[in-house]
């Protein structure tokens, strides 16, 4: 596991670099303060100070890799240094599929992606609720999830989504394990339909893996959902933001239907594993 000193070192680059290039990175600081082991985390120090950093978060058998560079040493072939080491971990660990993830606006990390053959996949926005008057919502029941749950969470995963799963039923068991996290389910005339989660941290309140079955589309659940748990989440003082992939036009619209607008876009990038040599 990364050390308190490890994680305040990424923290504080992370800072420098979001200032310096005026864009925010995706370091999925929930699963870095919760590693059990140190092998996914590549840093490169000078003078005790951290300089670079690389991140490889496991999603069942897809690897998800983003980090950075201080911006006074780029173009010094650390983080080329650093995706090398990482490559022998993921192949050793066997992903099926490696994502790599960066800042739609940064044109360090378009250079790197280009450079290392990387594909464009799919853009992933960040989006916040902007505060105005929600109406009451009805036709529906939330409820926090159970063991019972486990099933249904990966089926919606796999049918909602198009998760394999493989990774459906490896992410939901890493989501178990976070805190300050509501995992609730959607229920509709006693039957459950879908699922949402919250989390919470440091004032904000992040909506993730919200999707109803697919036959249970369309008919404006959703939409009434979505307005109850950001009106809580409004009511206990939190900001509200979510994430979702632009290909996604129907979330899209359906969160901005509610007040949600985009601020911050993620690249992702398909690597080939197979096709390098190292």
């Amino acid at each position: 596991m990364l050390t308190r000193k490890q994680l305040k070192d990424i923290e504080t680059l992370q800072k420098e670099c979001e200032k310096h290039d005026s864009l925010q990175l995706k370091l999925n600081w929930e699963m870095l303060r919760s590693r059990e082991t140190n092998q996914f985390d590549f840093l490169t120090y000078e003078n005790e100070e951290l300089i670079a950093f690389l991140g490889v978060y496991a999603f069942g058998s897809t690897a998800e890799v983003c980090g950075m560079v201080k911006p006074s040493e780029r173009r010094k072939g650390h983080y080329n240094e650093l995706f090398k080491r990482a490559k022998v971990t993921m192949k050793h660990h066997g992903f099926k599929k490696v994502l790599l993830n960066a800042p739609a606006s940064s044109n360090a990390a378009k250079a790197f992606l280009n450079t290392v053959g990387a594909i464009y996949k799919f853009t992933e926005h960040q989006m916040h609720w902007q505060p105005q008057s929600l109406e009451d919502s009805a036709g529906f029941t939330l409820r926090h999830a159970t063991k019972n749950d486990t099933d249904m969470r990966v089926k919606l995963d796999v049918e909602a989504f198009g998760v394999p799963e493989e990774d459906a039923r490896a992410m939901e068991s890493r989501i178990d394990s976070d805190e300050d996290t509501d995992m609730l389910m959607i229920v509709v005339e006693d039957k459950t339909i879908g699922k949402v989660r919250v989390k919470r941290e440091e004032g904000e309140a992040w909506i993730y893996g919200f999707c109803i079955l697919p036959e249970y589309q369309g008919k404006g659940i959703g939409r009434k959902v979505l307005r109850e748990v950001v009106k809580g989440q409004n009511e206990l003082g939190h900001s509200v933001h979510l994430e979702v992939e632009t290909k996604n036009a129907h979330a899209l619209k359906l969160y901005e239907s509610v007040g949600f607008k985009a601020v911050h876009a993620q690249d992702y990038y398909v690597y080939q594993m197979e096709t390098d040599s190292q």
